[in-house]
């Protein structure tokens, strides 16, 4: 009885779009974010942490270490569809006070020490995550690229999918972005010693 279901009246209470219409940056993560999850998380599948990490990165795009915000909620998302990295010891047996690559192989973090014969085949590891430091645009960045890498890898590639397209965008904006800032920063101090 199709016509005795009933209905519901509801009124929007916060409208997170809303919210963060008039700044590109931040509108792009909820964008990257959503697709993240529409293409990553199976269906029907229940991922409570997935929920209120996703609040969690809702509320943070209005503070100022909003990105700092998304990168730790892409590698939550990871440890929680069971691709968690392992930031906790060095993986080569370096110094674990000196953690500043991950492993592309075992998703595992490595030493200076330790990783400085392989640098160029590793990625970097944004201190911020490690609890050292607040971040900023070039750990970001680096997150970004980090954090992407392994979903790509576990999360889309196995099903014959690309990052989505939003995702690869807001890391494309942020980068873009980053290195504008720098640039910037860079001419205006020359200026000042002119």
């Amino acid at each position: 009885m199709a016509d005795h279901l009933g209905s519901f009246d509801c009124e929007l209470v916060r409208s997170f779009a809303a919210e963060v219409m008039d700044q590109p940056d931040r509108l792009a993560a909820l964008v990257s974010a959503a697709a993240v999850c529409e293409g990553a998380i199976p269906e029907r599948e229940p991922h409570p942490a997935c929920y209120v990490g996703m609040l969690a990165l809702l509320d943070a795009l209005g503070g100022d270490h909003w990105a700092e915000v998304y990168v730790r909620w892409e590698m939550g998302l990871l440890a929680e569809l069971g691709f968690g990295l392992d930031l906790s010891r060095c993986a080569g047996g370096g110094d674990n006070d000196q953690l500043s690559y991950i492993s592309p192989k075992s998703g595992r973090a490595v030493s200076l020490s330790a990783g400085a014969p392989y640098k160029e085949r590793l990625l970097p590891l944004p201190s911020f995550l490690l609890g050292r430091g607040e971040g900023g645009e070039n750990e970001v960045v680096d997150g970004l690229a980090m954090t992407g890498f392994f979903i790509e890898r576990h999360l889309f590639h196995p099903h014959n999918k690309p990052l989505p397209k939003a995702r690869q965008m807001f890391a494309q904006r942020f980068e873009k972005d980053a290195l504008a800032k720098v640039s910037l920063g860079q001419h205006l101090s020359s200026e000042k010693e002119a």
